[in-house]
């Protein structure tokens, strides 16, 4: 799918994406129902929308396929981390490599310059070509944190089939939306009617 659906189809934040980045960018991939498939980075103007929407770069930054390719791959990594943090499992090597390759992209402090007319000051660069880098780099720095922070023990996936997002719970939800709330308990029903319990 080239253009990402909008409106009903894009589910809201997950539970937690308002405090962690990161967990918006790997729900930026969703399963929905009726085998659908959306995908917010699918192309190079999605991709930079998104990174807009998120502060991570400016509306003309013009990112290209490998630009989006790179976003893609890191989020793919940050899944499988994910995954294997809930799941308990050890961690992926090629997404841990993944993850720190993308925390050196970036200088994590303002780099010295000097004018010739008002001396030395510090600035952060960010000319096009960096504009990546940096994203990457704050995106996985921000996983990193959600990974060995408090909130790691309440990272869990939707339990609302098909959808594949990530949640922080709160209390004993399981799922990323009431959409997929409303779904599970339908299903849970239609199971009770179809296959009652034997008295």
């Amino acid at each position: 799918m080239d253009e990402p659906q909008t409106g009903d189809a894009v589910p809201p934040p997950a539970p937690g994406a308002e405090d962690y980045l990161a967990l918006d960018f790997v729900n930026s991939a969703v399963a929905v129902p009726g085998g659908q498939y959306i995908d917010l980075l699918g192309t190079p103007a999605t991709a930079n929308q998104w990174l807009t929407k998120h502060g991570l770069a400016p509306s003309d930054a013009g990112v290209q396929e490998t630009c989006a390719t790179q976003l893609r791959s890191l989020r793919e990594h940050l899944r499988a981390l994910f995954a294997a943090r809930v799941q308990g499992l050890p961690a992926l090597p090629a997404a841990l490599a993944a993850v720190n390759d993308a925390l050196g992209r970036a200088p994590a402090a303002a780099l010295l310059h000097w004018d010739e007319k008002n001396g030395p000051y510090r600035a952060t660069p960010c000319p096009t070509h960096e504009i990546l880098d940096r994203a990457l780099a704050t995106l996985a720095a921000n996983a990193a944190d959600l990974l060995t922070g408090t909130d790691a023990e309440r990272l869990t996936a939707c339990g609302s089939p098909p959808c594949n997002r990530y949640l922080l719970r709160h209390g004993r939800r399981q799922w990323c939306s009431v959409r997929c709330g409303d779904r599970a308990r339908a299903a849970r029903a239609y199971a009770r009617r179809t296959h009652p319990t034997p008295s």
